[in-house]
């Protein structure tokens, strides 16, 4: 059976890091910004673990 290909998509969205955690940008910091808090604004900024119940899918569509 071949390889599983890694998904495209996840690969740049996502990062394991090096005690095997996978992590996430947040949502919501694209456009629109002058309407959002400053304080918000940087809690967007900031990376964040994907939750408990993606994990299985998130490592699946990365080929972990």
């Amino acid at each position: 059976m071949p390889k599983m290909k890694t998904d495209s998509g996840a690969k740049k969205r996502f990062k394991i890091t090096g005690s095997g955690k996978i992590r996430r940008r947040k949502a919501f910091r694209g456009h629109l910004m002058e309407k959002k808090s400053s304080t918000r604004a940087r809690r967007l900024g900031r990376e964040t673990d994907v939750a408990p119940a993606d994990r299985r899918q998130v490592k699946r569509l990365l080929g972990i």
